[in-house]
């Protein structure tokens, strides 16, 4: 069985290496089936992208904003195939395929400078202000370490009260592990490539003062939960939240709890949480990356997977592909020799992506230009 799992893998490798950099749109060309799920995207060069992020994304079809057969607008559709090729292609009016750029070494942070006229960026605003135009929105988006994209209402929008208005917009760019299980003869850990660092354009930054609270809730309710290894972890993803200013990790089942109350911070003894305070504008101690989490799952999200000795190699091979974020590694003494020594080499997109686009009359949207100096 053993033997069967290496060839196996073996055959995985061929067939990734094999594949070809296709970097060509396909206009007016649609890829059917072989859907995984579709997201969000202003154009087919970001869905591209999005498909070149996510784990198993093979190709794509976007569907561009002159489609007509329904109301269906930039539509991104992520696709896969075991040998990585479409089953079919057909002509389609109002759509674009492509293939991913994993056989093309893509820059995992690309700089994406398109704006997008009469096109919304819907919803994650965390912050509104008001600017002469859509260039000084994006300057603040660029100069603003929590903005990822942004909304700039035009002066002749039609409603008065909101012209000049710049909406700034989150999402994540820390890799999130999804899912977290305890699970005997596994061992989890991250990639040592510096993810969870915090980059600063304004030279060299002072080191974190951590104040993290072993065996204390602080009193709230979440705003959001993620799931993460350690409170190391969870610290790291409030600090990347514009929202957020204290957590409260749970052990028990690998809960990360985001909170955000600015005037006041409630603490209660509770077994088995660590709690902590936000940092921002410096350098995380991230030694805690480097540590292996022995029994611990990160289930899903997989790139792929392949043979490994020991964990550590594991994590090295993790860090040296530029598209792995974690990893779980197999003990050989785990229960189920079929699964021994395999390294799964994961990722989760951090691509900034608009939780919805739509049209809308005399609005400019874009990203943030921070990959792009």
């Amino acid at each position: 069985m053993e033997v069967y799992f290496i060839l196996l893998s073996l055959l995985t490798l061929i067939s990734l290496s094999s594949q070809e950099c296709k970097r060509e749109l396909l206009q007016d060309v649609d890829f059917p089936g072989s859907d995984i799920k579709f997201e969000y995207s202003p154009d087919a060069q970001h869905c591209q992208l999005l498909c070149t992020q996510f784990p198993t994304c093979h190709f794509f079809t976007f569907i561009r904003p002159d489609w007509t057969e329904d109301q269906r607008h930039f539509y991104c559709y992520l696709k896969y195939a075991y040998w990585g090729e479409p089953n079919s292609q057909v002509p389609l009016l109002g759509v674009t395929s492509g293939y991913s750029l994993k056989p093309c070494s893509p820059d995992p942070q690309p700089c994406l400078d398109s704006v997008y006229q009469n096109v919304d960026f819907h919803g994650a605003d965390y912050r509104t202000l008001f600017t002469a135009d859509h260039q000084e929105c994006q300057r603040i988006c660029s100069k603003d370490p929590f903005c990822q994209f942004f909304t700039f209402i035009q002066p002749k929008f039609t409603s008065e009260k909101y012209r000049y208005k710049c909406h700034l917009k989150f999402s994540w760019t820390l890799p999130r592990t999804l899912n977290v299980n305890r699970k005997n003869g596994m061992i989890s850990g991250f990639s040592q490539s510096g993810q969870f660092s915090q980059p600063s354009d304004t030279g060299k930054v002072p080191v974190c003062s951590t104040q993290l609270f072993p065996n204390a809730e602080i009193v709230g309710e979440a705003f959001t939960t993620q799931s993460t290894g350690t409170p190391e972890q969870c610290l790291a993803m409030c600090s990347a939240h514009p929202q957020c200013t204290f957590f409260s990790f749970q052990s028990s089942d690998f809960k990360c709890l985001l909170k955000e109350n600015r005037n006041e911070m409630n603490l209660m003894a509770k077994n088995g949480v660590t709690s902590g305070i936000s940092t921002h504008y410096c350098q995380q101690d991230t030694k805690w990356t480097t540590i292996p989490l022995e029994g611990i799952d990160f289930y899903g999200s997989d790139i792929r997977y392949v043979m490994m000795d020991d964990a550590e190699m594991c994590q090295n091979t993790c860090t040296d592909n530029h598209l792995c974020q974690f990893y779980t590694y197999i003990n050989p003494n785990f229960e189920d020799p079929a699964g021994r020594r395999q390294c799964y080499l994961k990722r989760i997109n951090i691509m900034p992506a608009p939780p919805k686009v739509s049209k809308l009359a005399n609005v400019i949207s874009g990203f943030s230009m921070r990959n792009c100096i």
